[in-house]
């Protein structure tokens, strides 16, 4: 994924109550990814390794506890169906899987406001 398509698609994943930064590439590597922290600590890091099809590995501390498989056409998505596999994704198993539409989550509640912002509506 170049830097411009990853930047958007992790603004709109943010829009979406998905905790979502830019992956930068590593040496050699010219593709930049999505990292998704997830509630339990663990991280999700979509499409970093040059690959045409969207996968993710999941790790924790470093260390890799799951992945998702490669998502069958995503070599041919767009940025919505980038975002819709990503918000949707199941990391409980081992082996994660992309949940298809009728069966998706329900969007978790938006995080409550940072302490910055709380002490600016305070001192105001």
């Amino acid at each position: 994924m170049d830097e411009i398509r990853a930047r958007r698609v992790v603004e709109k994943l943010r829009a979406r109550n998905v905790f979502a930064h830019l992956k930068l590439p590593r040496a050699g590597v010219t593709q930049y990814g999505i990292r998704v922290v997830l509630p339990d600590g663990r991280e999700a890091i979509w499409d970093n390794d040059g690959t045409a099809g969207l996968e993710a590995q999941v790790m924790r501390d470093g260390i890799l506890v799951g992945f998702v498989p490669s998502i069958p056409g995503s070599e041919n998505f767009g940025e919505d169906q980038v975002i819709d596999a990503i918000a949707a994704a199941d990391y409980d198993q081992p082996i994660g899987r992309s949940t298809p539409p009728a069966v998706r989550r329900p969007v978790p509640p938006p995080p409550p406001p940072s302490l910055a912002q709380r002490l600016r509506t305070f001192r105001t």
